[in-house]
């Protein structure tokens, strides 16, 4: 079992920073690729980032590349979601999720997910 933690959440104005948290505990953090998923009031879960176990590969969806980065630190078991340029449509529940080995865009093939954590990006 893995268990995830989000922090860092939280209501900002548009155009400002947020830096989310996700602390893992359980198994060795490393074997994981890392994802931050989010959904808003009413849509779907969207595929946010994700990270693969070393941290040197990166992939984001088109409506945050530029303005997002994921990363990752191993040796606090903690994986971390810089937002800039926060726009009122990034309003969402923000998840991370841990994938065995393989670092996915599909949330399906996420084994284990965080309990999210609210942001809210104010105009």
């Amino acid at each position: 079992q893995v268990q995830l933690v989000e922090s860092g959440g939280g209501l900002v104005q548009a155009g400002g920073p947020l830096r989310l948290s996700c602390a893992a505990s359980g198994r060795t953090f490393s074997n994981y690729a890392m994802g931050w998923f989010r959904q808003a009031p009413g849509k779907e879960r969207e595929f946010v980032a994700t990270i693969n176990w070393s941290g040197g590969s990166t992939d984001y969806a088109d409506s945050v590349k530029g303005r997002f980065t994921i990363s990752r630190d191993n040796a606090k078991n903690t994986v971390y979601l810089q937002m800039n340029s926060l726009k009122p449509e990034d309003t969402a529940v923000y998840y991370c999720a841990a994938a065995f080995q393989r670092s996915t865009r599909v949330g399906d093939e996420y084994d284990y997910w965080g309990q999210g954590t609210q942001v809210t990006v104010s105009s």
